[in-house]
């Protein structure tokens, strides 16, 4: 690996470390200011922080699943490392770094939850919409995601994405 693709990787490490720390450290306020409060009002009727500890995924579903969750996360980061591992380093990556770094960010966000409280701490409320409790690390993954999905349909062409091709001889070689 040459020295600007170990550049490249330190500073996804770094803003994997940044985007971490956030998460935990809103998750602490919330436990610190919200666990056993009313809901806080932050703009009436719209949006308020009310502390939950979620024991399931999205919408509550999937209750008392940790193995499963830990499972899921681990091969999602395991497939996060290896894309970023193998991104060239040209430019037009840049996104796609951003973009994995914040998915995987919220996924170990909401992993070290699970591990550590055996439930994820969520806290922000959309009243307006009544949408179901959510966390900083669940912002990461959904917006990450989204944007992610625009950028592949509508952005990158079919082509900048043959560094993750198997190298079709030496799967020949392999049978």
């Amino acid at each position: 690996m040459n020295k600007r693709k170990l550049k490249i990787l330190l500073l996804d490490l770094i803003f994997l470390i940044f985007l971490i720390f956030i998460d935990q450290f809103t998750k602490y306020i919330a436990v610190l200011k919200l666990k056993n409060q009313p809901a806080f009002n932050i703009i009436n009727g719209v949006l308020e922080f009310n502390y939950l500890e979620n024991r399931g995924a999205a919408f509550g579903m999937l209750q008392n699943q940790k193995i499963f969750f830990v499972f899921v996360a681990v091969i999602f980061l395991g497939v996060i490392i290896y894309v970023l591992a193998k991104v060239p380093e040209d430019k037009k990556y840049n996104r796609l770094h951003v973009l994995l770094v914040m998915i995987a960010g919220g996924a170990i966000g909401n992993l070290i939850d699970r591990l550590r409280l055996d439930y994820v701490v969520d806290f922000i409320y959309i009243v307006l919409i009544k949408f179901p409790i959510f966390n900083v690390a669940d912002m990461y993954v959904t917006f990450s995601t989204v944007i992610l999905i625009i950028q592949v349909l509508f952005v990158y062409k079919e082509n900048d994405f043959n560094f993750l091709s198997f190298n079709q001889k030496k799967f020949r070689e392999l049978k």
